[in-house]
This record gives C-alpha cells, structure tokens and sequence, in this order.
C-alpha cells in the first residue's frame, strides 16, 4: 500500500467504515477499534494483493463486515449495554413539535429497523444509509444481486407494515 492509493481510496470513506461498523457491533468503542484494524489491514496490504482489489471501497466494507462480526460474537456474552441512540439531529428551521416528531420517527424506525432479520438489516443499512450500490452490496455481503434486491425489499415492506400498523404513518403517505 502507498500513500497516495490510501489517502485518495481509503481515507475518504473512514466515516461510512465507522457507521457501518457502528451499525453492526452497536457500541461506538467497538465501531472505532473496528475501523483502526481495518485500516491498519489495509495499510498493510502487500503490492500484490493491492493491484488486484478493483474496488476499494466494497473490499474495505467486506473488511469492516467481517472484523465487526468477528468482535459481535466475541463480545456476546459481555454485551449489557442496549445500542446507543443516534445523534439527536434537528433542523434550525423545525419548530419543536416537527423536531419532536422527527425525532420519535426516528426512534420507531430503528426500532422497527432492529427487529429485522440481519441480512435485511444490514442490507438496508449498506442502501438507504450508507448509498451503496447493488452490486457494492452484493460484494460486500457475499450475496448475489437478487438477494440483496429481495432483502431490500422485504426490509422495506416490513417497516412499512410496522409504520402503519402503529399508526405512525398514515395509508396516503406510504
């Protein structure tokens, strides 16, 4: 590895690395150590190996996926905290009531959001958050194309459901 390779190809994305490590351990300690090993992997990366990654973003996700599962089911069994809330993220022009009901929507949603089957999630995740191509995701879950497309729409369908059985969003704005 070299530094222009990693400054213009790896340094650009720590923060999608760190949300989607964040996303899946659940603890921003974990997500940090996560990305730190994964960067530091990168650097480390023999010349060979390196022409031979054709794009660095899907294998540095692929990196970050397996070094957070790996720490997920080290840390099973200490796990006691609940996933920390996101940043409460308000817009300067919102009144207190829309803020306010953002900011249960919000909440709901990642609930609803973590009562998904895994490869949903982590499917809807790498899409609607962190704007990963099919084909980026497919690589990086080591999923075919149509899984992620059925994932991504029974993930999507499901919240749907959830959102309307509890009222939360009402059958003219699905």
């Amino acid at each position: 590895m070299n530094w222009t390779i990693f400054h213009q190809h790896i340094f650009p994305i720590r923060h999608k690395l760190y949300r989607f490590a964040l996303r899946m351990t659940g603890n921003v300690h974990e997500a940090e150590d996560v990305v730190q090993e994964v960067l530091e992997r990168v650097w480390k990366t023999s010349p060979d190996q390196s022409s031979a990654i054709q794009n660095w973003e899907a294998w540095c996700m692929t990196l970050t996926r397996n070094r957070s599962l790996d720490n997920t089911r080290a840390q099973a069994n200490r796990r006691t905290a609940p996933v920390e809330q996101l940043a409460n993220r308000q817009t300067s022009d919102a009144n207190p009531a829309q803020a306010a009901e953002a900011k249960d929507l919000a909440t709901q949603l990642r609930r609803f959001m973590d009562q998904l089957p895994e490869k949903q999630r982590l499917v809807m995740h790498l899409r609607d958050i962190e704007e990963l191509h099919y084909e980026e995701i497919a690589e990086v879950l080591g999923i075919s194309l149509d899984q992620v497309k059925v994932n991504l729409h029974r993930a999507r369908k499901a919240l749907r459901t959830k959102l309307l059985e509890s009222n939360v969003l009402h059958p003219a704005n699905p």
